[in-house]
């Protein structure tokens, strides 16, 4: 993905890996308005969902999400397979 100059994913990349995310949130919406849900119901699932997306946004957006592992000072700890038990 095309990264940022702060260490992010620019504007597009974060928004192409929120949509899917979106998207299900609002065909779950759509569905529930569908099999005769009072709309009330509808706008008190659309908040979580529209909050959720705009977080991961801000996650992906900010490099929070994906480069953790990325960097000089990262710390190698051993595999659960490397562990000594004894």
């Amino acid at each position: 993905m095309a990264d940022t100059d702060e260490g992010g994913y620019s504007r597009k990349w974060a928004a192409l890996a929120v949509l899917p995310f979106l998207s299900l949130g609002l065909f779950d919406l759509v569905l529930l308005l569908g099999w005769g849900l009072d709309p009330l119901w509808g706008f008190m699932i659309l908040p979580p969902i529209l909050f959720m997306s705009a977080l991961a946004w801000i996650g992906f957006r900010s490099g929070f999400i994906g480069h953790r592992t990325i960097g000089e000072d990262r710390v190698d700890e051993p595999a659960v397979t490397e562990v000594d038990h004894d």
